[in-house]
């Protein structure tokens, strides 16, 4: 027998007394006396087997599994006790004692054995075995690596083959609880001895730089182990099993509705879970070649993007399309990546998209037109009903003293919030805001129907109209806020068809004024007026201040345009009377005295419009203006003021498309 094998024998049934001896350390002294006794009396035919001679290529699994089997014959106490009777037994007997006192240190050896926190901690020599038992990873790799310059350093040409094979054996043992201890790293009791791994790994891995160097046939079968590379594969199987076991109670996400949005949410919390895990704890275990943090986030958010990418492609509902996007967007790049303890050891930018262009931009379009789609229903389910109304003849509501719709209101937040979401959802603000094209379509349809409504002779419509002039104003304002990233082309659209639909309102409740003030309109600047001025402008003004009080049922914002607009076209008439020329002024005295009644009637009209809300002073100037130029006798003269009046006030013309008087 060669005398490695003999002493490794010696050692393993030296071994064997040790772990008797500790079994019966906590057992009574009667017990440990008939122990001690009964061992003694161990028979000549004790049999010892050692599985840890392996041939060449054995498999790694066999040699992790294997374990030293002593077996003994304990029912032949009787013979035992003749057995060791005789002399020469009893000199066997006395050297096992003596092997066994010489040994009595390593119990303390053996207790530190069983904490596997601390593989690196026994100061006792142990030998390849004993190391990986207690995880001393970085140990059991130096003595492989020393056996291996012994036997692979010489110059014989010829090596033993026993000994080479139990090296090979030894490496796949190594390998296997290598791999072992990697895939329980996220077990918070196994961080040393995974420190002890990463630390050997590094040492194989310098080892096999070196045997890079030699001639593949004079290299030992097992070179290059390629520790670094079974350990970057084995996280990733781990990452994989993580991912798609993780407990889904657990992560909170069996409220959701459908299969899909659980299995996300708990995929996306799993990723943040775990890589907190890596950079609380893992991060100060690797040594920094192995760049564990950016490993890690790499390995999760590719194993994330392939789920992702496996659900995308198969049929989803707009729901399941709108988490999804969610996710990619917002929660993953902002709530998981972004999270305080992450971001500083995660290159967000390095890891790229979580779907391919193509799957992203399925789903955008999938998205989209479910919402284009969406706020097409809210929009014409809206209008329809507030023209149902109309048709019905049912009186709109007064709130806080004003009659009111509530269609702006209603429809604006939907549509608002719609956008938003889009911009969010697309990263897209321009695209987001075309959905605005929608509102342009239902006002042209609203407008279509306000036409045919003020034709018709209800008693409703000056109500009606009044509490629709909110509407058109509040969706004026929304469309005219700069924020809003409308396109020049739909926001023109908006306005020009709000601007109708604001004329026909103000057409109808003006032209109904108008037609009251005729009468008074024809006596301006005529004799009657000339001769009893102050009694005419009276009138004007009375019958003014009775119509426009019926305005009062309108919002202020509302009423101040409605009666701006007013105060605009009674000056105009005012000025059209003037130059049809009816009264003629004989001398200077009497248009000194026309001046100065245009100067009083300016003052008189413009004070009533201030009074009610309009805020036109601008036109008193004009009025001004015209006084002087009656005072002017030069013809001349006369022409150039006129010229420059019409040049300074080009809206003081009679209003389009209405005959106030013939």
């Amino acid at each position: 027998m060669p005398f490695g094998r003999a002493k490794r024998e010696d050692d393993l049934e030296i071994s064997e007394e040790i772990r008797s001896d500790e079994n019966i350390a906590d057992e009574d002294p009667k017990s440990q006396s008939q122990k001690k006794s009964h061992k003694i009396k161990i028979p000549k035919h004790i049999k010892m087997k050692n599985p840890m001679k392996h041939r060449k290529n054995a498999k790694p699994e066999d040699a992790a599994t294997s374990e030293t089997v002593l077996v003994l014959d304990l029912d032949a106490n009787d013979s035992t006790t003749d057995f060791f009777s005789s002399p020469e037994e009893e000199s066997q007997k006395q050297t096992i004692k003596n092997k066994i006192s010489e040994r009595m240190k390593i119990p303390d050896f053996m207790k530190r054995q069983k904490n596997p926190k601390s593989p690196e901690t026994p100061s006792v020599d142990l030998d390849f075995n004993g190391n990986l038992e207690q995880n001393r990873l970085v140990k059991a790799q130096q003595l492989l690596v020393e056996a291996e310059e012994r036997l692979f350093g010489s110059n014989e040409v010829a090596r033993a083959e026993e000994e080479e094979d139990k090296l090979q054996t030894d490496y796949e043992n190594f390998l296997v609880r290598l791999r072992i201890v990697i895939n329980d790293s996220f077990n918070e009791d196994n961080q040393e001895t995974l420190r002890s791994a990463l630390t050997s790994i590094l040492q194989e891995e310098a080892q096999d730089r070196r045997w890079a160097e030699v001639a593949v046939d004079e290299r030992p079968i097992w070179r290059p182990t390629k520790c670094r590379q079974i350990h970057d594969v084995l996280l990733q199987t781990i990452v994989e099993e993580r991912m798609k076991t993780g407990d889904e109670q657990e992560n909170k996400v069996d409220q959701f509705s459908t299969s899909l949005k659980r299995e996300v949410c708990r995929m996306g919390k799993q990723v943040q879970k775990d890589l907190l895990r890596v950079v609380r704890n893992l991060r100060e275990r690797y040594p920094p070649d192995f760049d564990i943090c950016r490993t890690y986030a790499q390995l999760y958010h590719q194993t994330f993007s392939t789920r992702l990418q496996e659900l995308a492609r198969a049929s989803v509902d707009f729901e399941d399309c709108l988490y999804i996007l969610s996710w990619i967007v917002d929660y993953y790049p902002k709530d998981v990546l972004k999270h305080k303890e992450l971001e500083e050891h995660i290159n967000n930018s390095s890891l790229g998209p979580l779907l391919p262009e193509e799957d992203l931009k399925r789903l955008e379009e999938q998205y989209f037109s479910y919402k284009e789609n969406e706020i097409r229903k809210w929009l014409s389910n809206a209008f329809e009903k507030e023209m149902k109304k109309w048709s019905d003849g049912i009186e709109p509501e007064i709130m806080d003293g004003y009659y009111s719709s509530n269609l702006a209101v209603d429809v604006l937040p939907l549509v608002d919030a719609a956008v938003r979401e889009v911009s969010s959802i697309l990263g897209n603000e321009s695209k987001a805001w075309s959905l605005l094209c929608q509102l342009d379509s239902s006002l042209l349809s609203y407008k279509t129907n306000l036409e045919e409504l003020v034709k018709r002779k209800q008693e409703h419509i000056p109500k009606t109209l009044s509490a629709n002039l909110i509407n058109i104003y509040l969706f004026r304002d929304y469309i005219q806020k700069p924020e809003h990233n409308l396109s020049e082309d739909t926001r023109t659209a908006c306005l020009s068809t709000l601007a109708d639909l604001k004329n026909i309102c103000h057409k109808y409740f003006l032209s109904r004024i108008h037609t009251e003030l005729k009468p008074l309109y024809r006596k301006l600047w005529t004799q009657v007026w000339f001769a009893g001025h102050c009694e005419v402008v009276e009138e004007l003004m009375k019958a003014l201040e009775e119509n426009m009080d019926q305005f009062k049922e309108l919002k202020p914002a509302c009423r101040e345009e409605l009666l701006a607009e007013l105060h605009i076209e009674v000056m105009a008439e005012y000025v059209r009377r003037m130059m049809k020329r009816k009264l003629k002024l004989k001398d200077k005295e009497q248009q000194e005295a026309a001046a100065e009644f245009i100067w009083h009637d300016s003052c008189n009209i413009g004070s009533l419009f201030a009074k009610v809300g309009s805020k036109e002073e601008w036109l008193d100037q004009i009025f001004s203006k015209l006084a002087e130029i009656l005072r002017l006798q030069d013809p001349g003269s006369l022409q150039i003021e006129i010229a420059t009046l019409a040049r300074d006030y080009p809206d003081i013309r009679p209003p389009k498309n209405r005959r106030i008087s013939t």
